[in-house]
């Protein structure tokens, strides 16, 4: 193995059609016009000295190492900045340009320590690169004189010099090493889009600086590493390679945190990573990445973590150490036994979305086969359950219907309940990018996020009450169809017309308006118009929703509505439209897809389907149950009823995530015997009985599939640390439980979800190592995946409009709890935490904090910072308050990253009428001030404690 070296053309590709060719040291070159010379040579094999250009960013032309002489012309153009033109004749080796770069490459040396031997970028540096390429031998100009290099210059204190900043956890920025080539400062701006850095001063004074000279870590700047990556010298590098040295191979594999699906190269000194550098050639990010899987890989060594099997016959015992033969055979007996006792039924699983396909669909394939019954679900339950059901009923299919390229054909975005940019930071520098270059967006949310007000992007913003989205987006249809925006050729070709009739009836009614429905949402009927005339009217118009969306009593009747939405325009089956779902978890789309709920087999099949049963009968070779199973709250309910006691659960933190905390609790505690297969003893394994040790994702091969529908490879970089892969235990357990699963290789497993899946048909090891990744459907008719669904026709044939009635939450707002609480991400933390936390990102987001408005911080005598009590019917937790407003009077708001406040003591037992996803976006609480924990924090508190005590090996022996 090696490093895996991807070529830096120097500037953007052009996407122009128009060809043209032109002539470059005696060869003849043809590129799309638009294209830089710098770019055509080095498509013709002609590499120019470069300092300043690099392809992620725009043409700068300010290192002036890259110039070249065209016939005709006089002088010594750029060729970064050069534009080809049909007939050009361009030399980028004289004499004359030998002497300019030399000449030029002595300035930059003369003001540059000379600590190569030394340097963190010893081996990785482009100054050193360039000034071998250019021939440098000498420097005729010493460091007598104003320098950046040294702290004292003839003994005296040199003002020009600055110490490193090391205020970063990942990254140091040494200012004696910035050439000022400004491509940090570019991409942070046409990348990342948070303009955190400039350039200060003038001339010889000039400096990148976070901010107005703060630090890093003080600054607007959000570590997503763009500005590592651009960096030509050692001036920002990341603190690993330092410490490290440089890497001697990589391996291209994917992030493991949000549903973007971020390539990157594993860059490894044998089995260590050294560094993640996102991977250029991976078509969800394009090379871009955030603080999370650019940086936050430690927690895979983090001292907390169980390596070790460990069982225990009550939750009161502390753990025990055994061997993984013990802690099978352990497991396996207990779970017979709950079913000799109980019954076949009383035990089921919940599978991991954050574990591979393969493992996936193993854990599906146990419990249908091994246990046998399909009490089989998910943590897509929780959150993105509304959207399967609501697609799948409108278009036919269970998820989204384009890429994320796609946003660069868009032209109107409408983002209703999700934050892009905390929650999905890579998709999100996409579309601010297309936003600084003219498209409109429109955020549908209660809270004003960093969507709204970003750099050089307003969106317009319709701040809604919680609960109230399905009454917002009716009146956008009433808008749409009673002001004759319609796109009316699309609906009669593609949709069912006389449903359509009955829709737009129903959306007409004067109680749908948007006067009549402010009442309810608090939107301004004005606002509300506006955005309805921008989505129908601006061009391609294209919808990003989240768990602002799914996770209501509502839920699913909001997807159908946005769905409704859409057809009703015509933005759908083309880019720059359709219907997107911001998936939260790496895998969450392929948990779904692999048959993780209790009613469907893998490619969203019913159980009860015979001839769909019949496929899996023969492949598995077992006869299968054809009655659904329990969903996750079914199974806590008759866990208390003592009728299911037995449960494994792959890679989820249900205590953590799962509503009203209380009520879990419960349910866990009454099972005789609950299996964690997780990497660390989270929250839900204080009530464990087995825990398997798990793998992190560079610890295995398999796939994930993003929200984009697109499948890639997760490849092992390092030795499983537990000693076996996730989908090796499965298989171990299933044996031990007496059903016998024989797979050498996670390729082959996938082989057989294309036997037994028509969405993945033709999905291979093979073809994505050959392809990068595909976008199921993937079979004879889309060989190569399929970026953008439903081009000629829906899945299901004509599109379905369903009337969507408002129907209020029962979760009402009253005398005593007077406040609405919704709930969210933050950019450093993910989901409960588990990994993030076991990283420096917790530099940015210790705690949870409550959001609370002025005025409803002042009615009730808190102050920013204090110490509150946040009480609703189900229970109550303390945290600190942090005064803000972008939440708006009556509503409050909080992340759920810390197990500490255990936000989700708070939320109640209200879900989506037809899938039962949680409403955790809508909870009636009171705000008081309060001296610390709750008594129900530190009851929890003392049992955690107490349930992580664990007996070494050598003391059980």
């Amino acid at each position: 193995m090696s490093l895996i070296e991807e070529i830096d053309f120097g500037t953007p590709a052009s996407k122009s059609t128009t060809m043209v060719t032109l002539t470059i040291d005696g060869n003849e070159v043809t590129v799309p016009e638009g294209t830089s010379i710098m770019r055509a040579a080095m498509d013709a094999g002609h590499q120019i000295p470069k300092l300043c250009a690099t392809d992620m960013v725009d043409a700068f032309g300010s290192c002036r190492l890259c110039v070249v002489e065209i016939e005709g012309r006089a002088g010594t153009p750029a060729s970064c900045t050069t534009p080809v033109m049909n007939g050009l004749v361009v030399h980028t080796q004289s004499e004359r340009l030998k002497k300019l770069r030399k000449g030029v490459m002595e300035l930059y040396i003369s003001d540059h320590p000379l600590d190569c031997l030394t340097c963190g970028a010893n081996g990785d540096c482009e100054l050193q690169d360039m000034a071998g390429a250019v021939g440098l031998r000498e420097v005729r100009y010493g460091y007598e004189g104003e320098n950046h290099v040294f702290a004292k210059t003839n003994g005296e204190i040199n003002a020009a010099w600055m110490p490193k900043d090391e205020s970063n956890p990942y990254f140091t920025y040494d200012p004696s090493k910035c050439i000022v080539c400004s491509r940090c400062v570019r991409a942070c701006e046409e990348v990342q889009g948070t303009f955190a850095l400039t350039i200060s001063g003038r001339g010889f004074d000039s400096r990148v600086s976070p901010g107005m000279s703060e630090s890093f870590l003080g600054s607007e700047c959000v570590s997503c590493g763009a500005c590592v990556q651009a960096c030509p010298t050692a001036t920002l590098t990341e603190k690993s390679v330092i410490e490290i040295g440089q890497p001697e191979h990589s391996v291209v594999t994917t992030c493991a945190y949000c549903g973007v699906g971020c390539a990157f190269k594993a860059e490894m000194r044998g089995e260590e990573v050294v560094r993640m550098v996102p991977y250029k050639d991976g078509k969800a990010n394009r090379g871009h990445s955030c603080v999370k899987g650019r940086f936050a890989w430690g927690y895979t060594n983090h001292k907390e973590r169980i390596l070790k099997p460990m069982i225990r016959e009550r939750i009161q015992d502390p753990w025990r150490e055994v061997s993984w033969d013990e802690a099978f055979s352990f497991a396996a007996a207990k779970m017979r036994g709950i079913q000799q006792k109980y019954g076949r039924d009383a035990i089921g699983g919940i599978t991991s979305s954050r574990c591979t396909n393969e493992e996936t669909y193993l854990v599906q394939k146990l419990i249908r086969a091994g246990f046998g019954n399909n009490n089989v679900d998910t943590c897509a339950r929780v959150c993105h359950s509304p959207t399967g059901y609501g697609l799948a009923t409108t278009f036919g299919t269970s998820a989204g219907t384009q890429d994320f390229d796609s946003v660069e054909d868009t032209d109107v975005v409408v983002i209703i309940g999700a934050n892009p940019a905390s929650a999905h930071p890579v998709f999100a520098s996409r579309l601010k990018k297309r936003l600084r270059q003219g498209a409109k967006l429109i955020v549908i949310d209660p809270r004003r996020t960093e969507m709204v007000d970003s750099p050089h992007v307003k969106a317009l913003h319709l701040p809604l009450m919680p609960g109230t989205n399905v009454a917002v987006m009716t009146a956008l249809a009433h808008v749409i169809v009673t002001e004759g925006l319609v796109n009316e050729a699309f609906v009669r070709e593609r949709c069912d017309w006389s449903e359509f009739e009955e829709w737009a009836a129903f959306v007409a009614r004067p109680n749908n308006s948007p006067e009549a429905t402010a009442i309810l949402t608090g939107v301004d009927p004005k606002a509300l118009r506006e955005a309805a005339r921008l989505y129908a009217t601006g061009g391609n118009g294209a919808i990003y929703y989240g768990l602002g969306v799914t996770e209501h009593s509502q839920g699913s009747t909001t997807v159908i509505a946005i769905a409704n939405l859409a057809m009703a325009t015509g933005n759908i089956g083309r880019p720059g439209v359709g219907v997107n779902p911001l998936r939260g978890q790496n895998n969450v789309q392929g948990s779904c897809d692999m048959g993780s709920f209790p009613h469907e087999l893998p490619g969203y099949r019913h159980i009860a389907g015979d001839a769909v049963r019949e496929q899996f009968e023969a492949m598995w070779d077992v006869k299968l149950n054809p009655e659904p199973g329990l969903r996750i709250p079914n199974m806590f309910d008759a866990a208390i009823e003592g009728t299911f006691m037995g449960l494994y659960v792959q890679g989820e933190d249900i205590l953590q995530s799962d509503p009203n905390t209380t009520h879990v609790v419960a349910a866990l505690s009454a099972m005789e015997c609950v299996i964690v297969h997780d990497l660390f003893l989270n929250e839900t394994a204080n009530y464990a009985h087995v825990f398997l040790p798990g793998s992190s994702f560079l610890e295995k091969d398999g796939t994930f599939t993003n929200a984009e529908r697109r499948i890639q490879r997760v490849r092992k970089v390092m030795s499983p640390k537990n000693g076996m892969a996730d989908w090796e235990v499965t298989i171990a357990l299933a044996k031990a439980m007496g059903f016998e699963m024989n797979y050498s290789h996670p390729s082959e497993i996938m082989d057989e979800i294309a036997a037994l899946t028509p969405t993945f048909a033709g999905v291979s090891y093979a073809k994505l190592d050959e392809l990068g990744s595909v976008q199921w459907p993937c079979n004879d008719k889309a060989p190569e995946g399929t970026p953008v669904m439903h081009i000629d026709g829906f899945v299901r044939g004509k599109g379905k409009f369903v009337v969507t009635e408002y129907v209020a939450t029962d979760e009402r707002t009253g005398p005593r709890f007077p406040l609405l609480l919704t709930t969210g991400r933050i950019l450093s933390q993910y989901n409960v935490g588990a990994q993030t936390r076991r990283t420096e990102n917790v530099v940015w987001h210790a705690e949870d904090r409550l959001e609370i408005h002025p005025h409803d911080a002042e009615q009730r005598g808190v102050r920013d910072g204090d110490w509150v009590r946040l009480t609703s019917r189900a229970g109550e937790t303390t945290l600190r308050a942090e005064i803000t407003d972008r939440v708006s009077p009556g509503v409050v708001y909080t992340t759920f990253h810390h197990p500490d406040t255990q936000a989700n003591v708070i939320t109640t037992d209200y879900s989506d009428w037809a899938t039962n996803c949680p409403e955790y976006k809508v909870t009636a609480v009171q705000i008081s001030p309060s001296n610390g924990p709750s008594d129900w924090q530190k009851s929890y508190d003392a049992q955690a404690r107490q349930s992580r005590r664990i007996v070494p090996a050598e003391a059980a022996e």
